[in-house]
């Protein structure tokens, strides 16, 4: 029997029609498409960054200190003739990679913990929410600081104490979908059945409170490249001569008067990539929640 006599052929597969659907829905919204290019830039970016630059990141030339943007210096140059075009592009790594790796930690750690907690309920659910509640009840990057300090100034230090902050979060927000998914009736036979809380983490749990995790864990992409900015901007994060974002407006506030440029465009960097990961976060907040719109 051929496929076009089983009728295969005049279909498309699963995975193609979710891929048109997908795309149907994010062509109907201009701001998550413009989100979307700005991800896929600094993606590009972090990847292709040896490529695009055309200097070395900490290349010194004394000669064209605080040079103005031009053809040889697209962005200019900072106090020690460094090219601000290939720092900045280099900054990407830095602020974006770090920003990746704490919305990654952050999110595998809470979501599994918050999962375990609801399933396993009890004494275990009220002493890890009592503890999430404990780190809420502080400022978030005023708690960031303070481990960030008590760890030492550092890029890995910054991370970790952004992503000690940003579990709690994710905890919550895993333990809400468990509890309501702890009730579905094929999570009750499984139950019944005999099946352990690692079972029904892994197979009923973890699958199906993935949708909302992910689109929280985009909208923290920005707030979090944020944050790592502001602790390399008070000298917490990443040290000199480290190409990031944070630290290169940090040391170029002292010449904004007259080298306006120096600021200016690793500023810029900060602001268009925390605003496009903020515009696909929502873009795909709206179409994964039917009630805000998605359909």
């Amino acid at each position: 029997m051929t496929m076009e006599a089983t009728g295969f052929a005049r279909h498309p597969s699963a995975a193609r029609e979710g891929l048109r659907r997908l795309w149907y829905r994010v062509k109907g919204s201009p701001l998550t498409l413009v989100g979307a290019g700005i991800a896929l830039v600094v993606l590009l970016v972090i990847v292709a960054a040896p490529i695009l630059a055309p200097y070395p990141p900490d290349r010194i030339s004394l000669s064209a200190r605080l040079a103005a943007p031009s053809l040889q210096h697209l962005f200019g140059t900072d106090e020690v003739g460094r090219d601000l075009f290939s720092r900045v592009l280099f900054g990407a790594r830095a602020s974006c990679g770090i920003a990746f790796a704490i919305v990654i930690i952050s999110t595998v750690v809470g979501s599994i913990v918050g999962c375990l907690s609801g399933v396993v309920g009890g004494v275990v659910d009220t002493a890890i929410m009592r503890l999430m509640d404990v780190f809420l009840a502080l400022p978030a990057l005023i708690l960031a600081m303070a481990l960030a300090a008590a760890l030492g100034p550092s890029l890995f230090n910054a991370m970790l104490a952004v992503a000690v902050v940003r579990v709690p979060a994710y905890v919550r927000l895993a333990r809400g979908q468990t509890l309501a998914l702890r009730n579905r009736t094929y999570v009750k036979a499984s139950r019944s059945f005999g099946a352990s809380p690692a079972y029904l983490l892994r197979w009923h749990i973890l699958p199906n409170a993935l949708s909302p995790i992910i689109v929280q864990a985009t909208l923290d992409l920005g707030g979090t490249i944020l944050t790592a900015a502001a602790l390399s901007f008070i000298g917490l994060g990443a040290q000199p001569p480290t190409s990031e974002w944070g630290s290169m407006v940090s040391s170029g506030r002292n010449y904004f008067l007259d080298q306006w440029w120096y600021i200016t465009f690793p500023g810029l960097a900060i602001l268009v990539s925390a605003m496009g990961f903020n515009l696909l976060g929502d873009g795909l907040r709206d179409m994964l929640d039917p009630r805000l719109g998605g359909r």
